[in-house]
């Protein structure tokens, strides 16, 4: 790639389609990113959230362009370091083995917590540090970065419209990380439905690992399908509250 025919180019009616389709795919596979850092980012102090998100992702971001530029150093990592009987490892599945059981271990210890009362104790936040979280949320964002690098490879050939949807993907995962993370904590039952999505996500990336490819619009699609389910639940049992809010108020009112 050369970074001057690419900047020529950048501009011409093409490039600005494939740079939009590109931004929206970049933010499509940046979901489950958004709700791990969300979920991990809750440990911390009300205070120190939104900045450990922004750091966390302005370094991921730096560490995503740094891939981006090291593209035949990513295709590189398709190739077998060593055999296993007749299966090929390579650098990409113990990336992808790695960040898989961390996402199982990670998840498996949240639900664990939610379960038993632990989050409402505080027991864990004492163990935590801000550089522990920002450092979190780098590492899984390194394992992510791969689907997205590669589907950026397989859409364009311009670097500059890859770095440019990149770019633009992270500012809105920077701009949106903090709602996501408020409704996530404030709703006990979405903050499940999301450790369950973490948790799939984690199963899936240790099967890529051995070489099984998971369509994850499956999975997209049946989170989101989960999370419209329990979005009206939640509208119906704030109904419910509601009504017998009105309902006590109006039976004290009658009492006077």
């Amino acid at each position: 790639m050369h970074l001057a025919k690419d900047f020529h180019e950048l501009f011409t009616f093409a490039s600005l389609i494939s740079l939009l389709t590109l931004s929206v795919l970049e933010i499509v596979l940046g979901i489950d990113n958004i709700i791990f850092i969300s979920i991990v980012s809750g440990k911390l102090p009300k205070n120190s959230q939104g900045k450990a998100r922004t750091i966390g992702l302005m370094l991921a971001l730096i560490m995503r362009v740094l891939l981006l530029f090291s593209i035949s150093w990513i295709a590189g990592l398709r190739d077998p370091l060593f055999m296993i009987a007749e299966f090929g490892v390579t650098g990409r599945d113990l990336i992808l083995f790695a960040g898989g059981v961390f996402l199982l271990y990670k998840t498996t210890v949240e639900l664990h917590n939610k379960v038993q009362g632990n989050e409402e104790d505080g027991i864990n936040v004492n163990k935590v540090t801000f550089n522990g979280i920002v450092t979190q949320i780098v590492l899984i964002d390194i394992v992510f970065s791969f689907d997205s690098i590669l589907t950026a490879v397989g859409l364009v050939n311009n670097l500059l419209i890859m770095i440019a949807a990149v770019i633009i993907a992270m500012m809105i995962m920077i701009a949106f990380s903090g709602k996501v993370s408020d409704f996530i904590n404030e709703n006990p039952t979405i903050k499940v439905l999301a450790l369950s999505f973490l948790l799939m996500i984690g199963v899936v990336l240790i099967l890529e690992a051995f070489h099984e490819h998971v369509d994850k619009t499956i999975i997209y699609v049946s989170i989101a399908f989960s999370l419209f389910v329990e979005l009206l639940n939640i509208r119906m049992r704030r109904k419910e509250e509601k009504r017998k809010k009105e309902a006590a108020e109006k039976d004290e009112q009658e009492l006077i």
